[in-house]
This record gives structure tokens, C-alpha cells and sequence, in this order.
């Protein structure tokens, strides 16, 4: 199962973050420092911990403003819920569900209290639970017609019914014991009911089903709750010690009394990618030191030993170099070092680096950068196998020691590990949002402490700090590729950028032309920048093509002669050029208007009536009536292109985009 959305409330600097949705690759939560981040993160792990992480401290984890309110009594840590998660099923989650429940659109929720206890349910098309009041009338009549069926001197029916429903309210849901119980009773009701009596055994078919839809429903949460994935937090990304003592480490591995200044759990972590313990090693280093005088049939034992522990030790370095390899990205042309070595000598364990030229360097000798990198593959490898399989992985302001551009190249890392793990991580820094990657970030921001921490699934905030790497992120981008590609398409905004990067690839994936490779597109911000863009392009001899949509703003800006100038009139492409007419004023939307619609319905919940109805209006100006987010309809597009083909967009929808494509990529020969 994935997770799809989450709600953090009542934690530490988090009132109620308000839900927000996750992907489920990758999801980058975006702030400054202070806002939240790593609350939200702390209070997510909590869903299904580690055996080793503790419950929350409702001391120190609950809202300090608000402590009183539980030390008084007045709110009790048992109706606090803290932890939210919603989760999408997948084939095999489903295939482990009742047949009555075996439906790809259950939704499981999960919810983790104060004090420890959790609610789940689930959500989605399925019948909900039914109350004692929903079937009062039909228990009554069923009743009173099995009364009529057993002797005089036997128990009554309705009388087994009383005692069952004793105290029992309209309001009272059947589920749990309740559902059992009841489901016992009409079942022992099978052989009394007058066979004969077509009515009275449909009413206790129906009863009978819709009580096994509640038992049914108690059987599944079971089931998924046993299936829910583990969250891993990664927040203090501890040190591997380029020089391990090893018996001194087997001594405080034995009496538990690990010293985080000696780095011991990066160092446990380096044994156990080793799949060694330190005692045994240390062993081994003794076995060699006292070899001398043994006899040769224990000579070839020990020389076995020592042998399989140096190709240990050499596989685990080929592995680690291979990693550190594609993520820290070493200049050939500088000699920087990327060769990982750990050896064995008697006593201790070393962790060295080796240059072009062979000269070893301590693990400790070099950048701290360096340093973290190799410590986070260590202690993620050497927890992999257990921990990590099907897990959520959170990640803490992961390569913050990195320098920024390789934080960059750590951002492909990254998306590695979200191939094989869900995983959110907390950035502040821009080198850690790819421009292509804004659809997965969440804003976080704190601007009032009464409030607290806010998430916001849309790129927005009130707060310019926390959107601060965002516009880094894209500033970056767009300045390295505004004079690096000889081939240049301006879209108006970013909603145009990621729609057009989404079905290019769409395209390429079916095998047909979308935007050719070395065309970079460039968001302006709005219609009315596009003539900055094409300007300054134009004036370092570039070429530049640029789309605007066929509404107002877009009229005005093609209109100008400095654009006209500076990209020709074949470089302007409207959105009307590729349609087929019917829509006034489209806008990009308008080349998958029933692709949308469709996405809006099931991907968001929202309804969008008038795309059909109103074929000549354009979508842009139903998303502003509806009050459904541009933004928010752009990125639900751009995740379901991932699980989806060209052949899944209507025909006119991939004629139009054709002719998009064809005009853009004749434009810029």
C-alpha cells in the first residue's frame, strides 16, 4: 500500500497542518527553518514506527501553549489524534480483503492518538456499517414471525434478540462483538425461519448481509493493519569512524553502553553491511596475531577465516564506491577521490579513501560533505534488508553538509531510493528541488504560532521564505538553461511548463515526436514577461519560439512588436492555432479538456459538468469558477501521466498536441 495523504495535528510547533497529499515516489516538503518540517515528519513516523522508537512524550510532544488543557484534565491524551495517514491499496493488498471488499478504490485510514491508542477504517464506494436503528424494524418483524415457529415451551426468539440488544441505541453501530453477536443469532435463525416464507427469509438475508458487511469490514482493517508499511525517520545521519577499535566496540556493543561520540552506530551499522559482529572480528585480528606454532590443519583454517573476512571487507568496499560513486559524482580532471577501502589490521578497522594515484587518505581527512555521504550509505544499506523493505523512508534535511551543486547531483540519489521506497524528505535548499519536480513539493510554513504549522499541497504560501527554494530552485534551472540551449520555447507560466514537459514524454513513450530534446522550455511567469525572455534570448543570437494561450493577455503580448521582432511571426504559437475552434479564448488546458475533467473527477474528487456542457468555454475559466486550483489540476495531471500511455488521451486531444509539437519544432529548426 501507498500512502496518499497525511495530517499532522497536535504535535510540538503543529495545531493541524491541514491534509496534504503525497506522491508516491517522492515528496519534498519545502520551508525555512523553524517552520515545521521536521515535526511533521516525527509525528508521521509514529503511524507504524520501529520497534525501537518510542510513543509520544505527551509532555514534551504535545503543543506547550495548550499543555495545561492535559495536565488539568480538561482534554484527555485519548481523544488527542496526532497522526494521520491515508493509504491506496494495491493488488495484493486487495487480493488479502473479503470478496465483499475487493475493490481497487478502498481507501485505508489510519490514525495515531496521544496516548498511544489508533483508530482505522476505511473509505471509499463501499457500504458503510449499519446501525441498530437501520435494521430495529426488520429485526422486530423478524422476530415476531420467529416466535411463531418453536414451541411453547421454548425460548423465544425475540427474547434472545432482547438480551442481545440490551442497551443498545438507534445510534449504536454493529461492529465488533456487536456484529458478531448478531450475525450469531441470525445464523442460528436459519433453521427456524418457515422455509416456505419467501418474505420473512429475504428479510433475513438482508439483515444477515448487511451485517457481514460491518464484520467484513472489521476482518479487513485487521488484515491491512498488519500490511501497514513501517516509517523510517533518518534524522541524525550518524558518523562512521574512519579507525574502529574493534574489542572495545564488542564491549560496548555487549553492555549496550553505546557512545555516540565514538560514533558507534554508524560503526555498528559499517559491521553489520559487513555481516560481521565486532567481537568476531575482533577474534579473527587476535587469531592472526597468535598464529604462530599452530598446526598446519589449523593454519588453513584460520588462513580461510581471514581470507573470507578480507573479501568481506572487499565487497563491501566495491559496493559502497559504487554508490558514493553516483551520488558525489567526482571530477576525473581534478583527481577527486572516490575509491572506498576498508581493511582489517590486527585490532582495528579502517576506512580509507584512495585517489587516481593510490595514496589513501582517512575517511576523516576529508570534506564533511564527503563524510556525511558515505556515513548515510553505510547506515542505509546496513538497515536495508530489514527495516526498509516496503517502508516509508523520511528523510531530515538529508545532504546538508553537501556543497550545492552536489546536493544536485544527490537529488538523483534520492529519486533512486523513491523507486524502490516511498519517501518524503525536508529541504530548505534549492539544489534539492528539481524544476521539473515542483508537482511533488509541499509548502510548509509557520507564520503565526497560533496557528502553527501549516503544509500546503499547492505551491503557495504567505509566507516568501518558504518559497523561497522554489523560486531559487527555478531560478537556478531556468539560468542554466536560458543560454545553454541554442533552441528556446517560452510558455507563459509554470502550469504551461509542466503540461508541456508531461506530454512530450507521453509522446516519446509512444514512440511518436514530441518537443525535440535540445529545445529547452522556459516558464515567463505570465504572458505579459514572455517578451523579456525572447529579448534577452534573442539578443544573444538564440533561437526563440514562444506559446501563448488565445485569451486577452495572451492577444496583448502578441501583439507586441518587440516579440514580433525578436521571434517572427512563425515563433508565436497560439493555443486556438491547434484546436479545432469550438472553445472561446482557449487557453492550454483546452488541448485535454476531457482528460481534465476526468482526472479533476477521480483523481480530486471534483466535478467538472460545465467542460462537457460548456464546449465553448474555456477550462481555465471553469477552474475559477469551480474554485479548483490551476495548479493543483496541473500537478494531479502530471501524476497520472506516470501510470498512463499517449493511447489513454483522447484522439483530438493527441491531434492537437501533434500540431503543437510540429509547429514548435518547425519554428525552432
Amino acid at each position: 500500500m501507498k500512502l496518499v495523504k497525511a495530517r499532522i495535528q497536535n504535535y510540538r510547533s503543529v495545531r493541524d497542518t491541514g491534509e496534504f497529499d503525497v506522491e508516491g515516489g517522492k515528496t519534498i516538503l519545502v520551508g525555512p527553518n523553524e517552520a515545521g518540517k521536521s515535526a511533521v515528519l516525527q509525528a508521521l513516523q509514529q503511524i507504524s514506527r520501529p520497534d525501537e522508537v518510542k510513543p509520544f512524550d505527551q509532555l514534551r510532544d504535545y503543543p506547550r501553549a495548550l499543555l495545561n488543557d492535559i495536565t488539568t484534565g480538561k482534554i484527555k491524551p485519548t481523544n488527542v489524534p496526532v497522526a494521520t495517514g491515508w493509504f491506496a491499496l494495491d493488488k495484493e493488498d486487495v487480493a488479502t480483503l473479503p470478496p465483499s471488499l475487493q475493490s481497487s478504490s478502498i481507501v485505508y485510514r489510519f490514525t495515531r492518538y496521544l496516548d498511544d491508542s489508533s483508530v482505522h477504517c476505511l473509505e471509499g464506494d463501499i457500504p458503510s456499517k449499519p446501525s441498530y436503528g437501520e435494521l430495529e424494524a426488520d429485526l422486530s418483524r423478524l422476530a415476531r414471525h420467529l416466535d411463531t415457529q418453536v414451541e411453547e415451551d421454548e425460548v423465544k426468539p425475540s427474547a434472545s434478540l432482547t438480551q442481545i440488544t440490551d442497551g443498545w441505541q438507534s445510534s449504536t453501530v454493529l461492529t465488533g462483538n456487536k456484529a458478531q453477536s448478531m450475525s450469531k443469532w441470525l445464523g442460528d435463525m436459519l433453521a427456524v425461519v418457515d422455509e416456505d416464507n419467501e418474505r420473512e427469509n429475504d428479510r433475513l438475508k438482508k439483515v444477515r448481509n448487511r451485517v457481514m458487511i460491518s464484520i467484513d469490514r472489521d476482518v479487513a482493517v485487521g488484515v491491512l493493519n498488519k500490511r501497514l508499511p513501517v516509517f523510517v525517520l533518518f534524522s541524525n545521519y550518524f558518523r562512521v569512524r574512519p579507525l574502529i577499535h574493534l574489542g572495545h566496540l564488542a564491549q560496548r556493543i555487549a553492555s549496550q553502553a553505546f557512545d555516540d561520540d565514538q560514533y558507534d552506530y554508524g560503526n555498528v551499522c559499517l559491521l553489520k553491511l559487513l555481516g560481521l559482529d565486532a567481537a568476531k572480528l575482533s577474534e579473527m585480528g587476535k587469531t592472526g596475531v597468535d598464529a604462530r606454532g599452530q598446526q598446519s590443519a589449523q593454519l588453513d583454517t584460520i588462513r580461510d577465516e581471514l581470507d573470507a573476512r578480507q573479501y568481506q571487507l572487499n565487497a563491501a568496499s566495491i559496493r559502497l564506491t559504487k554508490e558514493i560513486r553516483s551520488a558525489w559524482k567526482p571530477k576525473v580532471n581534478r583527481g577527486e577521490a572516490d575509491t572506498l577501502r576498508i581493511t582489517s589490521d590486527g585490532q582495528y578497522l579502517k576506512v580509507v579513501v584512495v585517489d587516481d594515484l593510490g595514496v589513501e587518505v582517512e575517511l576523516d581527512q576529508r570534506s564533511e560533505g564527503f563524510q556525511w555521504l558515505v556515513s548515510f550509505f553505510v547506515v542505509f544499506f546496513a538497515e536495508a534488508e530489514d527495516k526498509h523493505e516496503n517502508a516509508v523512508l523520511l528523510l531530515d534535511e538529508p545532504g546538508l553538509h553537501l556543497h550545492g551543486l552536489k546536493q544536485r547531483d544527490f537529488r538523483d540519489t534520492l529519486s533512486r531510493l523513491a523507486e524502490g521506497n516511498q519517501t518524503l524528505y525536508t529541504t530548505h535548499s534549492p539544489f534539492l528541488v528539481g524544476p521539473d519536480e515542483l508537482d511533488r513539493v509541499r509548502v510548509v510554513e509557520m507564520t503565526d504560532r497560533e496557528v502553527g504549522t501549516k503544509v500546503h499541497t499547492s505551491v503557495t504560501s504567505n509566507d516568501p521564505a518558504a518559497l523561497l527554494p522554489l523560486q531559487e530552485a527555478l531560478g537556478y534551472d531556468l539560468a542554466q538553461s536560458l543560454f545553454s540551449q541554442q533552441r528556446n520555447f517560452i510558455v507563459e507560466g509554470l502550469t504551461d511548463y509542466w503540461y508541456v514537459g508531461a506530454v512530450s514524454e507521453l509522446f516519446e513513450e509512444g514512440g511518436l515526436d514530441g518537443l525535440r530534446k535540445n529545445i529547452a522550455v522556459i516558464p515567463a511567469g505570465t504572458a505579459g514577461k514572455i517578451v523579456y525572455f525572447a529579448t534577452i534570448l534573442h539578443a544573444h543570437n538564440l533561437k526563440v519560439a514562444a506559446l501563448l494561450d488565445s485569451d486577452s493577455a495572451g492577444d496583448s503580448a502578441a501583439q507586441q512588436e518587440t516579440l514580433i521582432h525578436s521571434v517572427g511571426h512563425k515563433g508565436i504559437l497560439r493555443t486556438a492555432d491547434v484546436l479545432d475552434g469550438k472553445v472561446t479564448n482557449p487557453e492550454i488546458e483546452d488541448l485535454l479538456r476531457t482528460t481534465l475533467a476526468s482526472i479533476a473527477k477521480d483523481e480530486l474528487g471534483h466535478e467538472l459538468p460545465a467542460v462537457a456542457g460548456q464546449t465553448s468555454r474555456s477550462v481555465a475559466s471553469i477552474l475559477k469558477s469551480e474554485k479548483l486550483s490551476k495548479y493543483q489540476l496541473a500537478k494531479a495531471f502530471v501524476r497520472w501521466c506516470r501510470n498512463h500511455s499517449l493511447n489513454d488521451l483522447l484522439e483530438e486531444e493527441r491531434s492537437a498536441w501533434t500540431k503543437l509539437f510540429e509547429k514548435a519544432n518547425s519554428a525552432l529548426k
